[in-house]
């Protein structure tokens, strides 16, 4: 089987934001379910994607998978960045695959090949989280057998990949939404990219109101460090 024989797709999006959780989606679905406009989440304008998406869950013939990372599990010391991208990729599959299905995923390590054996592992293990799944697919009890293919940039080479990444931003862009609501009165949150000034002036004026980090902030990261550390220096300045 080659990944030009897939049934299924998987990417995430939201592995290196320092706010929200990261999000990984599957899709399950005949090649002629995919939006000819479909294409890589991040050359799509957010109405498109949103459009996109919408399609797809419409579509009887399409099932889709959603698995959501939370802070948490991030922060977590006994476990790291790349094991918890194999994890989402895995759960999000596991909630719309079927026994022998082929799988193609955007890969999430520096090897396509380790990417796409510990997916296929996670996959077929026990004690996978099912997820969010939409329209069908089978339970992730017991492990499914797939056979799994991962490239990077799969998202620009194959439909069904260019179709899970979407979803996959939209359910991140709507979680990010979700928090920028319940933070209002710290101002706007941004992307949430340790790059963006508008996620650090958040994090900066959060924490000088509160002392603390928000729920919502992956501690772990070295923006969070460097926040708190600002904030204690100014703190002591003062003093």
């Amino acid at each position: 089987m080659t990944p030009e024989d897939a049934v299924v797709g998987s990417d995430e999006a939201g592995k290196g934001p320092v706010l929200g959780p990261m999000v990984a989606a599957a899709v399950r679905a005949p090649a002629a379910a995919i939006p000819d406009d479909v294409d890589d989440s991040k050359r799509l304008s957010p109405g498109k994607r949103e459009s996109i998406a919408e399609t797809l869950r419409e579509r009887e013939d399409v099932a889709v998978g959603i698995a959501v990372i939370s802070t948490d599990r991030i922060d977590d010391p006994e476990t790291d960045m790349n094991s918890l991208t194999v994890e989402a990729h895995a759960e999000a599959i596991a909630a719309v695959a079927r026994a022998g299905d082929v799988v193609v995923a955007d890969a999430g390590d520096v090897s396509e090949s380790r990417f796409a054996r510990r997916v296929r592992e996670g996959v077929g293990g026990d004690g996978i989280d099912s997820g969010d799944c939409s329209r069908g697919g089978e339970s992730a009890a017991g492990g499914i057998a797939v056979d799994v293919h991962a490239e990077h940039g799969a998202d620009a080479s194959y439909p069904l990949v260019a179709a899970a990444s979407t979803l996959a931003k939209v359910r991140r862009d709507a979680e990010i939404d979700a928090l920028e609501a319940e933070f209002a009165d710290y101002g706007p949150l941004g992307s949430g990219y340790p790059s963006d000034p508008t996620t650090r002036d958040f994090l900066r004026r959060y924490v000088s109101e509160t002392g603390d980090l928000p729920a919502c902030a992956r501690a772990s990261w070295s923006t969070c460090d460097d926040v708190l550390a600002a904030a204690e220096q100014s703190a002591l300045s003062e003093f």
